[in-house]
């Protein structure tokens, strides 16, 4: 099958474009030829590669016109997070495509009502990151149940992968984290460290689109969660994390406002995010319908990117 992955060498991407080539796909990478993917392979230099900038082309009204001179079977769309942005490819690819697979966010939950979260959940999505996903998921859905349109929504969890920090236990990236945790030394956590962040490899998300490709007349017109099998809670991640570096765990548990008073706005901001919506999402539908099986726990996942990032000397 010839298969357009737009933002092809980011994170998902780094893994997704050379799996799809070594399964035997025709496979056009997008993306704006400014970096360099986080995971190396030789199918890179077999792959082609087409250079675009969507903001510039889309500005000019062109992006998807050139999206659809690719004359893919299938296009995998990484990198959209304005609805105007999935409306644009849309009209430029209907009755042109066989599947169109766009990556979501487990973020279009909200904060939910019962745990885990199942896909079809009351949706109460909050913050600009999680409404946005949340409007561009209705819209392609709404367009498969009204033209025909082949899409499938994937919704990862919190990426985990070589060549950048995992969420840390504190529930933001500062790796000054996993650093306390390593020398044994006290890390402050708000609350009583019982909300929830959800990981999940990046390989893991690759094998999710595949799997959805290759399960193409039950993944239309369908979203998926793709998660690791369990969440954690910020307490059971630091002590377990504790125990991986062989240190004892040295834990203060604070008030919000006590917390946060000590953390860079910025750290605050993400944790206040990630803790507000505490995701627990079920895989059963995914597992059922497409076969997704993570091969990662969580714990897995970020003790690999934390393992990468300790001999690569960012920790």
């Amino acid at each position: 099958m010839r298969i357009a992955v737009i933002g092809g060498t980011g994170h998902i991407g780094s893994w997704l474009t050379p799996m799809l080539f070594e399964a035997g796909h025709d496979v056009v990478c997008v993306s704006r030829g400014i970096k360099a993917p986080y995971r190396a392979s030789p199918a890179w230099k077999a792959i082609t590669h087409l250079h675009l900038d969507r903001a510039e082309e889309e500005a000019a009204g062109a992006f998807g016109v050139r999206i659809a001179q690719i004359e893919a079977e299938a296009v995998i769309d990484l990198t959209c997070y304005r609805p105007e942005s999935a409306e644009h490819l849309e009209l430029a690819l209907r009755r042109r495509v066989q599947h169109f697979l766009h990556c979501g966010t487990i973020w279009v939950h909200g904060h939910g009502i019962a745990r885990p979260l199942t896909e079809n959940a009351p949706r109460k999505p909050f913050g600009d990151y999680g409404v946005r996903k949340a409007a561009i998921e209705t819209y392609l859905l709404d367009a498969a149940a009204r033209t025909g349109f082949p899409v499938t929504v994937l919704h990862p969890g919190h990426l985990v992968g070589p060549g950048w920090a995992p969420i840390n236990p504190a529930g933001n990236f500062n790796l000054r984290i996993f650093s306390a945790l390593s020398r044994g030394e006290e890390i402050r956590i708000p609350h009583f460290g019982m909300e929830t962040v959800h990981h999940v490899h990046v390989e893991d998300v690759a094998r999710g689109f595949l799997s959805a490709l290759a399960h193409r007349d039950a993944a239309v017109g369908q979203s998926f969660h793709i998660v690791s099998a369990a969440a954690l809670t910020l307490r059971g991640y630091a002590e377990s994390m504790a125990d991986w570096f062989g240190k004892p765990l040295r834990l203060r548990l604070l008030p919000w406002e006590e917390w946060k008073r000590d953390e860079t706005e910025k750290d605050a901001a993400v944790t206040e995010d990630h803790i507000k919506h505490s995701p627990q999402c079920s895989i059963r539908k995914a597992h059922s319908m497409l076969g997704y099986e993570p091969r990662y726990t969580s714990l897995e996942a970020i003790q690999e990117s934390v393992t990468w990032l300790v001999r690569n000397g960012a920790l």
